[in-house]
């Protein structure tokens, strides 16, 4: 795995996402300031943080079972096992994983932490979701564009303001893709629970964070123009694949999986 360098500095006093969603996980990669954002935020938030976590594992297997051997994770966080590269080798033992993360943390652990399978390859580079040209230009060294490549923006875009044309954002990468590649796509709702919401969106401002969660109108945007893999956008605990859903619970993430025609 390779990652560029020189190393940037890690910001201990400033919250970030990656390793706020670390502590609502139950994990143990994060600081007191991480800490202090999530112990404000509703019990609502951490519920959604292990319903998405499940629904990425739940995805992941689904494509990887279908022969797709290709993954750029983008937004991947700090890894927590299984990571996505472990649960599609598990399938796919040959199968290779761009990871990307605008968190220095998260480097420092990946270079440790996401060592792939002997057949297969992992490898990482620091950049933000907003430049997916320096994305895509590094994924190009690591993946077959020529072949059906899985897109994971997993619990990330509603940290892309309006403003910053998320739209355009994922629209670019998946324009990058070819026909038989999947994006894979959850994201925090404002319209399940609207108070909930409020809350979190305000907590987050507070804590210098950029958080700008979307209706489901708002979110079936990004998969305009593809064909949405059954049953379609639904709450993260209502998508399953290979096995009937259990009886959903209340959740305020939605969660899709789409093709590439």
């Amino acid at each position: 795995m390779t990652a560029p360098s020189p190393r940037p500095r890690i910001e201990t006093g400033q919250a970030h996402p990656a390793r706020v969603y670390d502590w609502l996980l139950g994990g143990k990669d994060n600081y007191p300031v991480d800490e202090a954002v999530g112990e404000k935020l509703p019990p609502e938030v951490r519920i959604g943080a292990l319903h998405n976590r499940a629904f990425m594992k739940r995805a992941a297997a689904h494509l990887a079972g279908l022969g797709v051997d290709q993954f750029l994770d983008i937004g991947a966080g700090i890894p927590t096992a299984p990571n996505l590269h472990q649960i599609v080798q598990r399938i796919a033992p040959s199968a290779k994983v761009v990871y990307t993360d605008n968190d220095p943390i998260v480097l420092r652990h990946a270079e440790a932490l996401l060592v792939s399978s002997p057949q297969g390859a992992t490898d990482y580079i620091q950049a933000d979701v907003r430049e997916p040209e320096v994305i895509l230009e590094h994924a190009r060294t690591v993946l077959d564009f020529g072949r059906p490549i899985g897109l994971s923006l997993i619990a990330l875009m509603h940290f892309v303001a309006d403003e910053q044309d998320p739209y355009g954002i994922v629209a670019r990468l998946v324009s990058a893709l070819p026909s038989g590649s999947h994006l894979v796509l959850s994201h925090a709702s404002n319209d399940i629970f609207p108070e909930v919401a409020e809350q979190v969106t305000e907590q987050y401002a507070r804590s210098g964070m950029t958080l700008a969660l979307r209706s489901r109108e708002e979110t079936v945007r990004f998969i305009e123009g593809l064909e949405p893999v059954e049953p379609g956008l639904v709450t993260a605990p209502e998508w399953f694949r290979e096995e009937p859903a259990p009886q959903p619970e209340p959740s305020g993430m939605y969660a899709v999986v789409a093709r590439v025609p």
